[in-house]
């Protein structure tokens, strides 16, 4: 049995929320991305590194505890000087 028919399978939709300074990718708020096992085309691999554990997390149904959406991660690139806001959000397929 394959993993998608044995466990609930969810869409990540990445959102740039803010954007302090310059991302040097170009990102911009309201930029989206579909977020799956692979650096979505156009997102700076590192920001995409900083945020699959979340994702990873979101699309298999769990929860991060600080979180106060269940279904929702805020996770900042790990850019010091320009660093780029995302919102996960998990979407029923």
């Amino acid at each position: 049995m394959s993993l998608s028919r044995k466990h609930k399978m969810y869409k990540v939709i990445a959102t740039v929320k803010s954007v302090k300074g310059e991302c040097a990718a170009k990102h911009r708020v309201g930029d989206k991305f579909v977020i799956d096992a692979t650096t979505p085309k156009g997102m700076c691999a590192s920001a995409y590194y900083a945020i699959f554990p979340a994702a990873r997390v979101l699309r298999f149904g769990g929860v991060l505890p600080w979180e106060k959406n269940k279904g929702l991660a805020h996770i900042a690139c790990p850019d010091p000087d320009n660093p780029v806001v995302f919102e996960l959000r998990r979407i029923r397929r």
